[in-house]
């Protein structure tokens, strides 16, 4: 497979405002180790990858960042540190991050009954007592489920499949509060909370509140990205037959989503806020690249500062980054999915390190979160208390990474190889 590779470490810059850290020349073999450990990665016979974007923050600061393979196969174009990925549900956390900057203005309540905001009633028909907040839908323990779908047109509105008496979306065993289980379809109905509260489109929203402010290229619908993000958009891919759904690493690599060659995205014509915010997808649509993953990570670290810029209060994400749920084996209050869900804060996974979860192998307890679709895998984790943190995207892969479990944790062996790589080499490395 021929990869294209663009890397950097130690000079990197972030958003306009962003400083260039110049790597010293004694670095220079490490960049190459690195670089050459990245893209052995991205080629293995055994799991090839379609494009791969990382970068890893030390400290605080930005010290390498990596693109490797091709963000279009045919017409071939290699991925670039401006190459944007739709990132699935590391797209939850940059969602609950525009709830929160509501929050604070006043607007919403992480505990009232959601039901207000949304105009109709929300409640799970087996407890129908029981009032439904956003402090459980960002927890994961609200008793919805995805088993009725968690996305529906512009056409649909979401009172009429969240009506009371829609069962499928909801736990008949587990009351609110009770029991973590995953779930999608919780964003739909947060984005449209925020939808109904400001009167705005969602995509529109978030430029408003997070990237905008941030000086970062991004946005939850292809139909609404600049000319330039658009053309630097990853299509995500897997290798099957053309003919099923299954993968088939010796088969031709088939574009999953966000394969514009030919065509440009249709526009979400006639929609209305507050309505269904879900075909914007505040779930999983997120189109940003590593580089604005990283800005959007040091002001986290910088306790919701950009440059002189206070994007969220610090006390804002002490609430949102306390932990709201932890699994207990012996009350089995949880679905962790083969050990992938541990401990859950509000709209972020946290990652302790232990074995089971841990994201590499030692001394990285981190907070962030994790993305799965349409062929793409994408890491956002950092520690709060050292400053250091990792962004991963990979573009598709060329067999099913179920088939290739981890060593030492519940994600895929390529995602341990990559992450364990980064944090050796661009973090630890450059401590010893």
């Amino acid at each position: 497979m021929n990869q294209g590779r663009r890397s950097v470490l130690g000079m990197v810059m972030l958003g306009a405002m962003e400083p260039l850290f110049a790597a010293p020349p004694a670095m220079a073999g490490l960049q190459r180790r690195l670089d050459s450990e990245l893209a052995a990665i991205v080629d293995d016979p055994a799991m090839q990858l379609a494009s791969l974007s990382v970068l890893a923050i030390r400290a605080g600061q930005p010290v390498y960042e990596g693109a490797f393979g091709r963000r279009s196969i045919g017409p071939d174009r290699p991925a670039t540190p401006e190459t944007l990925y739709r990132i699935a549900s590391v797209s939850k956390l940059h969602t609950t991050l525009g709830l929160m900057r509501l929050v604070e203005d006043g607007k919403l309540d992480l505990d009232a009954d959601v039901s207000g905001y949304l105009g109709f009633p929300l409640r799970n028909p087996h407890f129908p007592k029981q009032p439904i907040s956003l402090r459980l839908i960002l927890s994961h323990t609200s008793s919805l489920r995805d088993d009725g779908g968690y996305s529906w047109p512009n056409t649909t509105a979401l009172k009429d499949v969240l009506a009371p008496g829609a069962a499928a979306m909801w736990s008949a065993k587990a009351a609110p509060g009770e029991y973590f289980t995953y779930c999608n379809l919780g964003w739909g109905i947060i984005g449209t909370v925020m939808e109904r509260v400001t009167g705005e489109r969602f995509n529109a929203l978030m430029q408003r509140l997070l990237f905008k402010p941030l000086g970062v290229e991004a946005g939850y619908h292809p139909s609404e990205l600049s000319p330039g993000a658009l053309a630097n958009l990853a299509t995500l891919y897997r290798k099957r037959t053309t003919d099923t759904e299954i993968w088939n690493a010796a088969g031709p690599w088939i574009a999953q989503v966000d394969d514009y060659s030919a065509k440009p995205p249709a526009s979400l014509a006639g929609y209305v806020p507050g309505v269904n915010a879900t075909p914007y997808s505040p779930t999983g649509g997120l189109r940003i690249s590593a580089r604005g993953l990283g800005v959007v990570m040091r002001m986290l670290m910088q306790g919701g500062m950009h440059g002189n810029t206070r994007i969220l209060k610090r006390e804002t994400l002490e609430h949102m980054f306390a932990r709201q749920w932890t699994y207990d084996p012996a009350r089995g209050n949880g679905a962790t999915l083969d050990g992938f869900y541990q401990a859950w804060a509000l709209g972020n996974q946290q990652f302790p390190d232990r074995p089971g979860m841990r994201l590499v192998e030692g001394g990285f307890d981190a907070i962030g979160h994790l993305g799965d679709a349409y062929g793409l895998r994408s890491v956002f984790a950092f520690e709060r208390a050292t400053g250091n943190g990792m962004v991963v995207l990979v573009g598709g892969s060329s067999a099913d990474p179920e088939t290739q479990k981890g060593s030492y944790s519940a994600l895929a062996r390529f995602e341990e190889r990559i992450l364990t790589a980064l944090y050796r080499q661009a973090i630890v490395g450059q401590q010893n």
